[in-house]
């Protein structure tokens, strides 16, 4: 079995891997950036050469067979060489052309990363930028990214990383809200109010305890775990809502309530593995990226 799954297209194995780790077909798909029906090919493909079922269908997703868990192991091994493998071939590349992959939460990426990334491709238009809006953890080790933008520090090993600064966060409604239902003074005041929040996150709970206000899930009357939707949802005057305090700032459809609050920061940090931090372009993006959020977070 083994010796079949060395010989395999590379492409099979990282679908495999994909379905196992995501639990479905669709995750797959978003995590490898291709289409739902292209990665089921694989799958099938991938058993067909086999000539054994990797993965039982089931309503609510893909388990894993037991010939398809034994696979995890060698299958892994086979990710870290690939990894390895580009890797080493990016610590060699001295040209100040080519691509840089970067991965950074969907905030970040809609409100900072444009203005940031128009300077860098006027000043190098030989280097080709591949921006992953994401609010999940993409592997610097397998190069699913050359740099992360992270609102925590990583821990893994052979990872550079740098604390570009912490961001402050507020409590925001957009004047046309605050126009209709006044407003609050006080957090009892704030708590009369409809707010949004997190749907099946629970950090702006966790933030508002902090503060000493002890709500609960069903507080929020709109739940939404995407950032960038709930700010809109919040500048439309649907409610109350949570946002970057350099953010709502300079946005004349918002007003900052209650400003005494002193919600948690986010830290902001760079990461990429050390080989591809000295690689001459992913140098130069890193540099350019540190100053630029440095100035807008100080």
């Amino acid at each position: 079995m083994a010796e079949t799954l060395n010989s395999l297209d590379w492409s099979l194995v990282q679908s495999f891997l994909a379905v196992a780790e995501t639990g479905s077909l669709s995750g797959a798909a978003r995590r490898l950036g291709i289409s739902q029906p292209t990665v089921g090919r694989q799958v099938l493909a991938m058993e067909e050469a086999l000539g054994a079922t990797l993965f039982h269908r089931q309503p609510r997703g893909m388990a894993l067979s037991d010939t398809g868990a034994a696979l995890l192991i060698p299958a892994r091994a086979m990710q870290e060489a690939a990894g390895q493998m580009a890797l080493a071939a990016a610590g060699g590349d001295a040209a100040l052309s080519g691509t840089v992959r970067i991965t950074a939460s969907l905030i970040v990426s809609h409100y900072h990363l444009p203005e940031i990334l128009e300077d860098l491709k006027r000043d190098h238009p030989r280097i080709e930028i591949e921006l992953v809006p994401s609010d999940t953890t993409e592997n610097l080790l397998f190069r699913e990214a050359d740099i992360a933008l992270r609102m925590y520090r990583p821990t893994q090993l052979d990872m550079v990383t740098r604390h570009v600064g912490d961001i402050a966060l507020g409590i925001f409604a957009a004047r046309s809200y605050l126009d209709r239902h006044g407003r609050p003074e006080t957090t009892q005041d704030f708590t009369r109010h409809q707010v949004i929040g997190g749907d099946r996150n629970d950090e702006i709970l966790t933030g508002l305890r902090a503060v000493g206000i002890d709500v609960g899930r069903s507080f929020f009357g709109l739940r939404c775990d995407n950032y960038a939707v709930a700010w809109e949802l919040v500048r439309a005057g649907v409610g109350i809502g949570f946002g970057q305090v350099i953010m709502g700032r300079k946005d004349p459809a918002v007003e900052q309530i209650l400003p005494q609050v002193a919600l948690p920061v986010l830290p902001l940090w760079l990461t990429a593995h050390e080989r591809v931090r000295r690689v001459p372009r992913v140098a130069l993006v890193w540099d350019r990226l540190a100053d630029r959020l440095g100035a807008l977070v100080s």
